[in-house]
Parts: structure tokens; C-alpha cells; sequence
């Protein structure tokens, strides 16, 4: 029989972040602490920890553990305080993304997820590299991106590309104007380029204001319409031009062990989408139970050191 004083004992830990702190919390001596984890590795026949010098770090089957583990103590909570039966397990599914990423695309392939109410997505956006780190971290599940990660014989990134999106010129409906060709009216309009991280190249590091730029008719803005829909919708934004372009959309994360079945969901739905017709994103239609937290500057990544 599973042995749940044990996952205890590593529940303390990791949360605590600090061995010296949880066997105080615990009341027992470190080396107590430290002979439960080992116990609790050799039951689940899976290391938790890994070390890194002097510090250890949650293995891809502690990240799990963890997860159940707060679920399983959650639930003995609400038994106490209820005296009646435990809710519906919920899943997490933990999404980075860029902070400059469309987020109609980003609505988009989170979609199907919508109307459960045993899913909890958790969005975190900020740089290419903080996110790619928190995947290495195992504090993430994947990372949405308009760019491929880097090559590295270390770290074996795993990008699926899940969309393409045609990029068009947009602009206030004051600038659709037809010009004898594309090539002249690229040399009569001013432009709002995007991000350097981006597929496309850049000068502005933010959508929301490049969408911005285009609307105080400042310049045509260089984006896939995706970007503006909402704003092509209303007729607030018009595509003046279509480009010779395109932006591909990736879901990056590595090689798991233990992929999180939330996103073999959305990525076998998003691959069915493709073989049925080209990309179309459109708002959802249905219910949103899903619960969906948003954090706009990621927390550090800290390794877990139970050397202290």
C-alpha cells in the first residue's frame, strides 16, 4: 500500500524549498526528512530530485509527484473541514508564452480546453529565454512562440509547429489606397515592423502597440491579420495589402517521460485542425469553465536546495 507519510515528508520539502525549514515544520531532524524522500523515490521506483552541484533540483517525476501531491492534501483539507467527499480532481496545464505572442492565437489553441471544469491553465508570459528556461525547470508544461528554439545537442527542444498565419500590411481604413504595386507602396507608407523576436523581423517589441501605431495612422503595420482581427473585425483596421509572408506558431517543449495529458490533447486537436482546412482562429463559442490564471512577469525558477 502506497505509503502517504512518506509523500508528506516530500510535499513539506518542496514546498518549503529548504530542508532545514521542513524538518522544523515537521518537528523531526533533517536526516529523517532526507530518509523519507529516499523511501518515497525507491516506492514510486522514479528519482524525485536531482542534483546540480551542490543543489538539487525537482526531477520530471518530482514536478508530477508534487502536483498529486497538492491535489491529494488539498482534498484531505476540504474532508476535514466538509466532512463529505472530495471534488472532482483537477488537471494543470502550465503555458508559457511570449510576451509579444498574438493572444487571439494564444485563445486560440488554449480553445478546446475551454467548458471543463477539472482543467486549470496557468499563463505565463515574458522573454524567450526565461520561458525556456522554466521548461527546462520543469516549471512549465510548453511554451508558445513565433520562433524556433536554438539547436542544442544538450537540450533536445521538441517544436511543434501548429500554425502558419499569412502577414498582410494593415493600417487605418483612411490608408487603403491602391497604389500601382506593392513595391510602391511600401516606398510611400511609413512602417511599424514587430519584434526582432518574431519570424518576421523588427522594430516594435510590443503588439499591442504596434496595433496601436497603425490605428493613430501612424504607419502600416507589418503583422499577421490574426493579430488584429478583432480590429479588422470592427473595421477599425483594414488589410491594405497581402505580404509574401507567413508566421509560423510553435508549441515547444522537450522530451517527457511524462507529458502532461492536457497538451497531447491540444496538439492532436490543433494537428486535426490543420489536415481539415487551413488555420482559421474564431473566438469560442461555448462556456469558459475552465480556470485560467494569467502572470504577466514569471517568478525565478530557483533550483531546490536541500543542502541548506
Amino acid at each position: 500500500m502506497f505509503n502517504f507519510h512518506h509523500l508528506h515528508y516530500f510535499w513539506a520539502v518542496a514546498h518549503e524549498e529548504n530542508l532545514t525549514r521542513a524538518a522544523q515544520r515537521l518537528h523531526v531532524s533533517q536526516s529523517a526528512v532526507s530518509m523519507q524522500i529516499r523511501k518515497l523515490e525507491d516506492e514510486l521506483g522514479h528519482p524525485l530530485f536531482e542534483r546540480r552541484g551542490k543543489r538539487l533540483l525537482l526531477t520530471e517525476a518530482g514536478r508530477i509527484a508534487l502536483d498529486h501531491a497538492d491535489a491529494i492534501f488539498a482534498h484531505g483539507r476540504e474532508l476535514e473541514s466538509a466532512l463529505g467527499g472530495k471534488e472532482r480532481e483537477r488537471h494543470v496545464l502550465r503555458v508559457g508564452s511570449l510576451a509579444t505572442l498574438s493572444r487571439n492565437f494564444q485563445l486560440g489553441f488554449l480553445t478546446p480546453l475551454f467548458g471543463r471544469d477539472d482543467v486549470e491553465i496557468v499563463v505565463r508570459s515574458g522573454g524567450f529565454a526565461d520561458m525556456l528556461r522554466l521548461v527546462e525547470a520543469h516549471v512549465l508544461d510548453v511554451v508558445l512562440a513565433n520562433v524556433a528554439p536554438p539547436r542544442d545537442a544538450s537540450t533536445p527542444w521538441v517544436a511543434h509547429a501548429i500554425a502558419k498565419q499569412p502577414v498582410s500590411l494593415v493600417g487605418h481604413p483612411t490608408r487603403k489606397r491602391r497604389p500601382s504595386g506593392l513595391g510602391d507602396l511600401l516606398a510611400s507608407e511609413p512602417l511599424v515592423l514587430p519584434t526582432s523576436e518574431s519570424s518576421i523581423r523588427a522594430e516594435v517589441d510590443d503588439m499591442a502597440m504596434l496595433r496601436l501605431l497603425a490605428r493613430e495612422r501612424l504607419g502600416l503595420a507589418v503583422v499577421p491579420t490574426i493579430v488584429v482581427r478583432d480590429e479588422l473585425d470592427a473595421g477599425v483596421l483594414v488589410e491594405v495589402a497581402p505580404l509574401p509572408l507567413v508566421e509560423t506558431f510553435f508549441a515547444i517543449t522537450l522530451g517527457r517521460r511524462f507529458p502532461n495529458p492536457l497538451l497531447k490533447i491540444l496538439l492532436r486537436e490543433r494537428g486535426a485542425r490543420r489536415q481539415r482546412s487551413q488555420l482559421k482562429l474564431g473566438k469560442p463559442t461555448h462556456a469558459t469553465s475552465a480556470s485560467i490564471i494569467v502572470e504577466r512577469t514569471p517568478p525565478r525558477a530557483d533550483p531546490l536546495d536541500l543542502t541548506k
